[in-house]
């Protein structure tokens, strides 16, 4: 999963290996041959890519000035501290006004940014909406809208609505594993945030399985309306761990999680 500032539009398919069917039960190789399963367009960098911030910016990379700006091992510690006072159409919002509540507002935007909701229209307006600062909502609205036209959802199983058609389950589960702040000040941060997650389409003949991804966000915000929203962001791929040899889940057994296990709020 991969997003630089020249790739807008770009994304790319993971794809069954030859002579194994991936839901009946084949162990999935390792990261070389994953990735010699990747071609040039796909499901995944579309979800971030039509907005790959043509406005934004600086490299977008964030990178510490130097080995005292590190985050020490309890920065990933549970404060104990409310993450949110609320939620938004299904969002959450109401981030305190620190650099905790800018990781907070990070984490949690990263999650509905790579999330099945964006493809669909109706939500995906209430995304931009809550997401997004107001400057930027309408330009937002009309990349996305180009982007996950009708003809790009019928092309990776979706219907005109962005919802799976009938026997499949759409996948698009992010899970951030950290934060970190990278600038700060009263009024803009920019936080990045180390993810994985589950993508693809769960279906016996899908040709685009769920599998994982690992990847780092990073997200301009800005502190409008009494609360962090985003300017703008960008993704690069990793880091990665070394993948386990883990024997495949069936479509069924998929579709069963998606369905049965909710999400989360995330915090710093």
């Amino acid at each position: 999963m991969s997003l630089g500032d020249d790739r807008e539009g770009q994304t790319r398919t993971r794809l069954p290996e030859a002579g194994g069917d991936v839901y009946g039960g084949a162990r999935r190789g390792g990261r070389s041959s994953s990735r010699s399963m990747i071609t040039v367009v796909g499901v995944v960098v579309l979800l971030i890519a039509a907005i790959a911030f043509a406005n934004r910016g600086g490299s977008g990379s964030g990178s510490a000035a130097g080995d005292e700006d590190k985050p020490q091992a309890s920065s990933t510690a549970a404060t104990g501290t409310r993450p949110v006072k609320g939620k938004s159409a299904g969002i959450p919002g109401g981030y305190a006004h620190d650099e905790q509540g800018a990781q907070s507002a990070a984490a949690n935007y990263a999650v509905t940014l790579v999330s099945a909701d964006i493809l669909q229209p109706a939500r995906r307006a209430d995304i931009v909406r809550q997401v997004f600062v107001e400057a930027r909502q309408a330009e937002l609205s009309a990349k996305l809208d180009k982007a996950y036209s009708k003809d790009f959802l019928s092309s990776i199983g979706l219907s005109d609505d962005g919802t799976a058609t009938a026997g499949n389950t759409y996948v698009s589960r992010t899970v951030p594993i950290g934060t970190k702040v990278t600038s700060y000040s009263a009024t803009a941060a920019a936080v990045e945030v180390w993810c994985t997650g589950v993508f693809g389409m769960a279906g016996e003949s899908s040709t685009n399985p769920a599998s994982t991804d690992w990847f780092t966000m990073t997200l301009q915000l800005r502190w409008a309306d009494e609360d962090w929203k985003v300017d703008s962001f960008s993704q690069k791929d990793g880091p990665a761990p070394v993948p386990g040899d883990n024997k495949a889940s069936s479509a069924e057994e998929m579709a069963k999680a998606v369905n049965e296990y909710g999400g989360f709020t995330y915090a710093r």
